[in-house]
């Protein structure tokens, strides 16, 4: 693993999947790690974290994606996650 802004362990959400960066000039495959998470004591968002591996510094500097989302932007999200999973699940299944 790359030197990473986001920690890495057991409880992260995917430490593994398949992403591309795109720009105007430029189309970067890699690996990402992406977390889910809320705050320990009082949490008043979700957050959705993305961080690519070894992304080449000279189209865009090591960052990290961090969405704030409300509890219903959450959920909208997970209800489209789940939708879209079962398209490719009912597609892959037709094969």
């Amino acid at each position: 693993m790359s030197d990473r802004l986001m920690t890495v362990n057991a409880d992260t959400t995917l430490d593994y999947v398949e992403a591309v960066a795109e720009g105007a000039a430029f189309e970067w495959e890699s690996v990402a790690v992406v977390n889910a998470t809320a705050d320990t004591e009082d949490p008043d968002c979700v957050h959705l974290k993305l961080e690519l591996d070894n992304l080449a510094e000279e189209h865009l500097p090591k960052h990290m994606e961090d969405l704030e989302l409300t509890p219903d932007q959450a959920r909208a999200l997970a209800a489209d996650l789940e939708k879209h999973a079962d398209r490719v699940d009912d597609a892959q299944a037709d094969e």
